[in-house]
């Protein structure tokens, strides 16, 4: 039994060490594959839901409950948030195709290009006051800047560092692309290198092949757009 052990063991610590563009694949990345995420209720990449847990002990002395509203988010749930989006924003709202997908990336991703496909990114909350349960929507910035998760993201200015987070979406006006969420926080110490191996895969070819709502609205300048401002217009710490 002890042998075994062992043996399980080594293997573990081989798979854990291996170089990451030989766990990850594009349908990892796309989010069509989900062989890289781990976790029942939390589903993560394994090392970042082992950070979160460990953050979310320190926190807990500190009586704050860090709950998780977003984890891994696979392709057919990003493809349903945007093409739910762009029917509302062209039928209901009635803006053009083009102004409704610029409304729509102020907080979307393309399908097949967001973060949370990787399984490395949280979308946070404070559980520990059940009032957040009278809230409409709780992914608001107010609500973290002067509201009922102040507490939360303060606590994490101080202390989601030393565990490997930081937030994903910065409030600086010289970053481009998407709106600052200072509810989203990426895992470090895998995203910079699965953002590499990403950004070395031809992103146009990945949007143009994705059967979503508006594609036949979107351009290479667009595309060309979306990499530099949107994929890359991240907390410079993440980037490659």
């Amino acid at each position: 039994m002890k042998s075994l052990k062992l043996v399980i063991l080594v293997l573990l610590l081989i798979y854990s060490n291996m170089n990451l563009s030989q766990k990850y694949d594009l349908k990892n990345l796309m989010g069509i594959d989900d062989s890289h995420i781990v976790g029942d209720t939390i589903m993560l990449e394994q090392n970042t839901l082992i950070a979160f847990n460990k953050m979310h002990e320190a926190a807990l002395e500190d009586g704050i409950d860090i709950k998780i509203v977003s984890g891994f988010r696979d392709f057919k749930r990003q493809m349903l948030i945007w093409d739910n989006k762009y029917k509302k924003y062209t039928a209901e709202y009635k803006l053009s195709p083009t102004k409704a997908i610029e409304e729509i990336i102020r907080f979307s991703t393309v399908p097949g290009t967001s973060r949370h496909h990787w399984g490395t990114e949280i979308d946070i909350i404070d559980a520990s006051d059940e009032k957040y349960k009278d809230e409409e929507d709780v992914l608001l910035t107010e609500k973290y800047e002067n509201g009922i998760f102040t507490k939360l993201k303060k606590w994490m200015d101080v202390n989601s560092e030393r565990f490997g987070f930081y937030l994903t979406y910065v409030n600086d006006k010289n970053r481009k692309g998407f709106e600052y969420e200072p509810w989203h926080y990426s895992y470090k110490p895998v995203s910079v290198e699965l953002l590499n191996i990403f950004l070395n895969n031809d992103i146009s070819s990945i949007i143009l092949t994705t059967k979503m709502e508006g594609k036949e609205f979107i351009s290479k300048d667009f595309i060309q757009k979306y990499i530099s401002e949107f994929v890359k217009g991240v907390n410079p710490v993440l980037l490659p």
